[in-house]
């Protein structure tokens, strides 16, 4: 069943309290992540994209009329880090959802060293690390609790226990609720989980990269853990709005570096496409509904966090929790995907080594 919110006005500020009471919104479907206890939207916002790692930043005004919007909507879980920007993010996300921050979860991950300069240059989860880190993001992010923090990386450097550790203190002051890992493996997520339990893990999931299925699905079954899907819609590819002639060589656009955005791979790979685009015609939607809804279908755990730089995103990623993909849809699906070879990998190979196997 859809749960039900008081919906906010994006107009009224913290004063004026809302001019004509609570509106019910049922809008959109909640799930649980796992066995947390941690009940969020059926779709939640990936924020870095306004900001970081997909070209120019968005607006301000409407960056924060997107985020506003969509905990409107009913989306509860935003996700964001330090990384992104770095620390721009964060501030954006921070006062975006200031008015409303008892109605949403804010997600955010530590992980990095950064310079004063902004660079990130080696990973750092050193107990005194992860406490400088949170209190540094609560102040950007204007809140006193950070409701889901996630290890953004492994770091080989220090034991997995003494990270969940340093967490599990942060949440037993308050400053923290939730453990969560992301990109980490199957070895650190149980020795996390025997520290402090793990309510989710964050995976690059979608249609066409479908790595969690053999290594996270099974660990996520049995310890309770649920799954938030970043990089569901392919990096915008599995929308069906990049086109042949696109070209990603802003150098703000991680996407420069990933070989299946190359215009060879591009190419070939427009058989996904052109597939989803035939599907979502039949089914009276459209490309990045289907693979949202696809991904809703595989787990009642599975959260995916689809990112948006404007309201139309919006518009159309978040109906994804309405559209029913039938038996015959599934099948259809996963007989086309095991006949299409998609080209090039996912990540850069920077970005891929990072990742704990």
């Amino acid at each position: 069943m859809p749960g039900r919110r008081r919906r906010w006005d994006p107009q009224q500020t913290r004063e004026d309290g809302p001019p004509n009471g609570p509106v019910e919104d049922n809008t959109m479907k909640t799930r649980q992540l796992g066995r947390s206890g941690l009940e969020v939207s059926a779709i939640g916002l990936g924020c870095m994209g306004l900001s970081f790692g997909l070209g120019p930043a968005t607006d301000r005004a409407e960056a924060i009329r997107v985020i506003r919007t969509a905990a409107e909507r009913g989306v509860t879980l935003f996700d964001t880090a330090e990384a992104y920007g770095p620390f721009a993010n964060e501030e954006l996300v921070g006062e975006a959802l200031q008015p409303v921050r008892d109605r949403v979860l804010v997600c955010t991950k530590f992980g990095f060293d950064i310079t004063e300069a902004g660079e990130l240059v080696g990973l750092n989860s050193r107990p005194e690390h992860i406490r400088t880190v949170v209190e540094a993001s609560l102040k950007r992010l204007r809140t006193d609790r950070i409701d889901l923090l996630y290890q953004h990386r492994v770091d080989p450097a220090v034991p997995m226990e003494d990270v969940a550790g340093a967490v599990k203190d942060l949440i037993g002051e308050g400053k923290v609720g939730h453990l969560g890992l992301s990109e980490a493996s199957t070895a650190s997520i149980r020795r996390a989980h025997a520290v402090q339990p793990v309510a989710a893990i964050q995976d690059h999931y979608s249609l066409w990269m479908r790595d969690p299925e053999r290594t996270k699905f099974e660990v996520c079954e049995e310890l309770g853990i649920g799954l938030v899907a970043w990089g569901p819609l392919g990096q915008g590819f599995l929308t069906g709005t990049i086109t042949r002639d696109m070209r990603f060589d802003d150098p703000n656009d991680l996407r420069k570096d990933f070989p299946r955005f190359t215009p060879d791979a591009l190419e070939a790979n427009f058989k996904v496409v052109d597939f989803l685009k035939g599907l979502a015609a039949r089914k009276d939607a459209t490309p990045a509904r289907i693979a949202l809804a696809w991904l809703l279908s595989r787990k009642p755990w599975i959260v995916p966090i689809p990112g948006g730089t404007r309201v139309e995103h919006l518009d159309d990623n978040l109906s994804a929790a309405e559209l029913h993909l039938t038996d015959a849809d599934l099948a259809e699906i996963d007989a086309a995907f095991v006949a299409i070879d998609i080209q090039g990998a996912p990540l850069s190979e920077a970005l891929d080594a990072a990742i704990d196997r």
